[in-house]
């Protein structure tokens, strides 16, 4: 992850978010007080959404198993008509 002091963050801040959003890379911001993360929205939704989908109890072995799973087997019938 590309590491950025607080006063070059401040002086490039419209320069580091465009590369953020165009690279999906995070930026860390190092301050006297602590550090920050730059990161795009669309970024941190996706996170937010991971974190969701995760917490729900059997979520994460419902997933790894649908991935697993062979298209061809994939056959159920879930009553859409798009004909």
């Amino acid at each position: 992850m590309k590491t950025v002091p607080v006063t070059q963050a401040r002086n490039n801040l419209y320069k580091l978010l465009d590369e953020t959003i165009l690279s999906s890379e995070p930026i860390e911001i190092l301050g006297k007080r602590g550090n920050g993360v730059l990161l795009s929205k669309q970024d941190w939704s996706s996170i937010q959404e991971t974190l969701y989908l995760l917490s729900a109890p059997g979520m994460r072995e419902s997933l790894i198993e649908g991935r697993n799973t062979p298209i061809d087997e994939c056959t159920e019938d879930i009553g859409w008509d798009l004909d």
